[in-house]
């Protein structure tokens, strides 16, 4: 399966902005060169699995959550769903009423 550049590019983009640091920055703190995030999203480059791997683990998401690209905030969305495993099923439902509402706001002003 050959993946699109031009989409694997704009995540990587969207996710590293998210998490509010430069591709200069999250280069180094992969350990590579300063350039190799910003080559990446000019499609200069593409990572090699093990690298894609670490910039998964760097950006708090998951090699599905990168390419589900409806999800806009994959890492908020797995700190919320782990947070809301915890709760009991009396608490589950106040939350359930509170997004839905939330979503239906949401549908109205599209």
């Amino acid at each position: 399966m050959e993946i699109d550049r031009d989409i694997f590019a704009a995540r990587l983009t969207q996710l590293r902005e998210q998490k509010g640091i430069s591709a200069h920055e999250m280069s180094i703190s992969l350990g590579n060169g300063n350039n190799y995030i910003n080559n990446i999203e000019n499609k200069k480059y593409f990572p090699k699995m093990e690298n894609f791997l670490y910039i998964c683990d760097f950006l708090d998401v998951s090699p599905a959550e990168f390419f589900e690209m409806d999800n806009k905030y994959p890492a908020n969305l797995s700190r919320i769903v782990s947070n809301i495993k915890m709760l009991t099923p009396s608490e589950l439902i106040h939350i359930d009423g509170i997004v839905e509402i939330l979503a239906n706001n949401h549908k109205g002003k599209k």
